[in-house]
């Protein structure tokens, strides 16, 4: 290794001395400027690179995580996931705790972010919780050839938005939802729908999440493109270390 290669090298700065602070973290995550249209994906990998452990997320998280993905919720207009880590995951209503709803309330916004599901054979449940007992009214995205008999039973309990002619567009998607007022975009996944989204390059900020285990290697990334792209630089805005636990915040250099 030369030594300029060397002189490269640092440890990562930190945040702040000691422990952070819940109004810490939220002036870590909060967009500067809510008119700004901006996407940002929360995903957890174990050290080897899974997104899952047993087919699910959860297991690879841990408090520190589920306190940065409930906020994360909290300051974003509209939540979007995909149809399979719906199921996967057992979503249930978009519903937020009393505090974040005090946040949010004194910060000029509605109590809850409305939830969007993306789906394009529109295979969803309109009696699961997720539309049920949505506090806020869901949207379903979708593209104009998904099944009109889905989509009619869909429509008794969410707003369903086409975004493309024959496969949901990432770019119609954000288009979509900035025009409803919901600016500040935030995806929980799963990795094909963040695949669509990074290979169209519509990706601001990530925030990943990195659990001290190994799966093995049967799990799949964080992110499956359809097809071979160009590397999307980032740049890393913060490192948050919680037990052997890493959160990082990275923005999209552009």
């Amino acid at each position: 290794m030369t030594a300029a290669a060397i002189s490269q090298l640092h440890p990562a700065p930190p945040v702040g001395g000691g422990t952070l602070t819940m109004d810490d973290l939220v002036d870590l995550h909060r967009p500067h400027d809510r008119t700004t249209p901006r996407v940002r994906a929360n995903v957890v990998a174990s050290v080897d690179g899974s997104a899952t452990a047993a087919g699910r997320t959860r297991d690879l998280g841990g408090p520190a995580d589920l306190l940065v993905f409930d906020l994360l919720r909290q300051l974003s207009d509209v939540v979007v996931v995909g149809a399979g880590t719906v199921r996967d995951e057992g979503y249930g209503p978009m519903r937020l705790g009393g505090e974040a709803v005090a946040w949010r309330r004194e910060a000029g916004l509605p109590d809850h972010p409305v939830v969007a599901v993306v789906s394009g054979r529109l295979e969803l449940d309109p009696t699961s919780d997720v539309f049920a007992d949505a506090p806020v009214r869901p949207l379903v995205l979708t593209h104009d050839e998904a099944p009109h008999a889905a989509r009619s039973r869909l429509d008794e309990v969410a707003d369903v938005v086409s975004c493309g002619r024959d496969r949901v567009d990432p770019r119609l998607l954000v288009q979509a939802l900035v025009e409803r007022g919901l600016s500040q975009i935030h995806t929980e996944g799963g990795p094909a729908l963040l695949g669509d989204l990074v290979a169209a390059d519509v990706v601001d900020e990530l925030c990943l999440t990195v659990s001290p285990n190994l799966e093995g290697g049967a799990g799949p990334r964080i992110v499956a493109a359809r097809e071979a792209m160009a590397l999307r630089g980032l740049a890393l805005d913060h490192v948050l270390l919680s037990g052997d636990m890493l959160l990082t915040k990275w923005s999209r250099r552009r």
